[in-house]
């Protein structure tokens, strides 16, 4: 079988499922004030017809309403597993993607709709159907096919109050542009290895300036409150324990461990080399720094591993920390 007949083939499998039921879901409580607020205050959004009755019953909506990007989060579960026996038609696609080496996934993007605002008291269910597939498409990250899911949301009485498109790419790792690095003596420096653009500036600002000149001279800083002694970072113009503007910076000893980290994947960066661990690193002086994990295997690091400051030169206007297991830095290294 031709490769194009095979690719075919294998996209009429796919395309079954197109139309599919996934499955329903019944939302836990009912669209309330104190969820609303959580919401708004974690976006920064100040509309007072969401908050504040006295107003929201005097505008357009006669009534305290929901935001409407809120709306897929009245039905959502919670982290606890569902239970649920054989799966179903969306598990049953995503194995048969998977099973010819579509294993990596992005979202790409997602729509909604809505029929009217939601209110108060409303109790909501959702209905899932797989929309689509796409055949095979090339794309930056790779090789992979667009999945989108159809959601409708409706209260528990059947009033339709809106939909929701969203849109993953399944693709096989490997095949989309990959960075490459020619290979170089072992005296060339790491900035002149990088056939690749520049890793992306800092902003560099009146408050954070002094850090990052530090850096190029291998010295990590913290920022430090003139007025009770307290430690701060991310470098900041207040402290937010007695409020003094005034401020200078303690040398820190390098010293820390891993609080919490991520192994990013994708997407891919071309300035950056992957898998690209990043790392929470509680430093000793007791402030938190957020820094690559370098001189280990991604799949060794662990949470509380003690670590310490190595110095890397991406380029000759940048320096920045990053931190590898304790005792065993690379000869040479400050």
């Amino acid at each position: 079988m031709s490769d194009d007949a095979a690719k075919a083939a294998f996209l009429a499998k796919l395309q079954v499922f197109a139309g599919s039921e996934v499955g329903s879901q019944n939302g836990a409580d009912e669209v309330n004030q104190a969820m609303i607020r959580h919401w708004v205050e974690a976006m920064g959004d100040k509309n007072p017809v969401y908050t504040e009755p006295d107003i929201a019953t005097k505008s357009v909506h006669g009534q305290v309403i929901a935001p409407p990007v809120m709306m897929q989060a009245w039905v959502m579960r919670g982290i606890a597993p569902a239970a649920r026996e054989g799966g179903n038609a969306q598990d049953s696609l995503m194995a048969l993607v998977e099973s010819e080496g579509f294993t990596s996934v992005v979202a790409t993007n997602c729509e909604q709709e809505y029929d009217r605002m939601l209110h108060l008291g409303d109790h909501l269910r959702s209905r899932t159907v797989i929309d689509s597939v796409s055949e095979e498409k090339a794309t930056g990250l790779g090789v992979g096919h667009f999945i989108t899911t159809r959601v409708e949301y409706e209260t528990l009485d059947g009033e339709p109050v809106g939909r929701q498109m969203f849109r993953i790419l399944k693709f096989r790792p490997g095949t989309g542009r990959q960075a490459t690095v020619p290979k170089a003596d072992a005296e060339t420096p790491d900035f002149e290895k990088r056939a690749r653009p520049l890793r992306p500036r800092p902003a560099l600002t009146r408050d954070n300036q002094f850090w990052f000149e530090a850096a190029k001279e291998h010295r990590l800083v913290i920022q430090r409150c003139s007025g009770c002694g307290v430690l701060r970072h991310p470098p900041r113009p207040r402290c937010d324990k007695c409020g003094s503007y005034e401020w200078d910076a303690a040398e820190a000893s390098g010293r820390g461990a891993v609080y919490s980290f991520v192994v990013n994947h994708y997407p891919q960066v071309p300035a950056f080399d992957y898998p690209l661990a990043v790392g929470l690193i509680d430093l000793e002086e007791g402030t938190r720094l957020v820094a690559n994990i370098v001189g280990i295997d991604h799949a060794d690091i662990t949470i509380g591993m003690p670590v310490e400051v190595e110095w890397v030169e991406h380029d000759p206007d940048l320096t920045l920390p990053a931190f590898g297991p304790a005792g065993k830095k690379p000869a040479g290294t400050k």
